[in-house]
């Protein structure tokens, strides 16, 4: 992050049919992006979600932990870049 304030912003998506709840991911965050939702799954889990993408740095921890392979961390200048591409129209 440079002096001025400029950061990458990072969007956190779940799916919420994959996650148990576990909740290494909440513990690991040091942002404390990531939280249980009230509403269940189909198996009857808690998922999480992301509460504050605006805080998450885009260190990824909560992806590589995840025992379900529930969660992906991109960046929106990235995820942006692919939607604009030529290639993809």
């Amino acid at each position: 992050m440079s002096e001025d304030g400029d950061r990458r912003q990072y969007r956190i998506t779940v799916i919420p049919e994959r996650c148990k709840g576990c909740g290494f991911c909440v513990e690991f965050c040091r942002r404390n992006v990531l939280r249980y939702s009230v509403e269940l799954n189909s198996k009857g889990y808690r998922p999480i979600y992301a509460d504050n993408n605006d805080e998450c740095n885009g260190c990824d921890i909560c992806a590589m932990i995840c025992p379900d392979f529930a969660i992906s961390v991109v960046s929106e200048s990235d995820s942006r870049a692919e939607v604009e591409s030529p290639e993809n129209g």
